[in-house]
């Protein structure tokens, strides 16, 4: 059902849990392996061929799938779904202080990733922010054709999913830099979030660039009940 409010879209790996969990590590180890048993191939070429596909589709799944003869759902019981998350993610107060603090009123929060449902629902579950989001669009594996991020069919899945007629409704923030700038491309406000471990990319992704979720606070003031994080503008951030 469309509403006239504004949709917040947000990532979920990488976005609402920091690198240093490694989860992104285990994830790709397990890609590779499956590459390794499921195509018969030498780890470097396991390797190459991730890279390969990731690449050229934006999911390694796609590739497979289009290539070879894969289950996409045995795919993600072997990777998505064997990765020890209760291991590793942990309920996050700040982050559910920071979700708890949108004004519903003003704005919706909508879970937006290329993984399966089983994982991102997992994800925030074990984060103990599930319920604070509206729903969930995320990559079909099940479906006869994937359609994922960066792809605009993506994008425009999320908008009918959530209910948002308008590409100026929608708001939006990920760790990819791929992501967030076909976003923008798209029409919708972006925000490329860059964790303050890692290099600012020598060209802004999108229209907004943060270095911890906490600034979206200060990027859109209009969505929170309070502000004031000493986080970003909105503009460039420069390294001190």
């Amino acid at each position: 059902m469309a509403s006239n409010r504004p949709v917040l879209f947000v990532d979920i790996d990488n976005c609402l849990y920091p690198k240093s969990t490694r989860i992104l590590h285990m994830m790709q180890r397990n890609i590779e392996k499956y590459f390794e048993t499921h195509l018969e191939l030498p780890l470097e070429d396991a390797k190459a061929l991730h890279r390969k596909y990731y690449t050229q589709y934006g999911l390694a799944l796609e590739g497979l799938v289009r290539h070879h003869t894969v289950d996409p759902l045995d795919f993600n019981a072997k990777v998505d779904d064997a990765l020890p998350l209760e291991d590793v993610l942990k309920p996050d107060p700040k982050l559910r202080e920071l979700l708890e603090d949108a004004d519903k009123t003003k704005v919706r929060l909508w879970l937006f990733t290329n993984a399966y449902v089983n994982h991102g629902k997992r994800v925030v579950r074990l984060l103990g922010v599930d319920d604070l989001f509206e729903g969930i669009t995320f990559c079909d594996y099940g479906a006869s054709e994937f359609i994922a991020k960066p792809r605009p069919a993506m994008y425009e899945k999320a908008m009918r999913e959530a209910g948002v007629n308008s590409v100026q409704d929608c708001y939006f923030v990920d760790d990819s830099h791929l992501n967030a700038k076909k976003a923008a491309e798209f029409g919708w406000t972006a925000v490329h979030l860059v964790e303050a471990s890692d290099p600012l990319p020598a060209e802004q992704a999108a229209q907004h660039q943060i270095r911890g979720l906490e600034e979206l606070r200060d990027v859109f003031p209009q969505f929170f009940k309070t502000t004031g994080s000493a986080g970003s503008t909105g503009n460039p951030v420069k390294d001190s």
